[in-house]
């Protein structure tokens, strides 16, 4: 059976950590962040875990 190949895009936004959690960054932190709050837009700039469930989904092509 072949293996399969990591797919670039998800491995472009993704990082794991140390404990094995792995970080993404937060919606909304992309563009047009001048009209939103600074509270917003400093709790985007610290990103956030991705949950088990979504970690589950994308354990074969990370």
């Amino acid at each position: 059976m072949q293996k399969l190949k990591t797919h670039k895009g998800t491995k472009k936004v993704l990082k794991i950590r140390k404990g094995g959690t792995i970080k993404i960054g937060r919606p909304g932190s992309r563009h047009n962040t001048g009209k939103k709050n600074a509270d917003i837009n400093r709790k985007n700039r610290k990103g956030s875990a991705l949950s088990k469930a979504d970690k589950n989904r994308l354990r074969d092509i990370i």
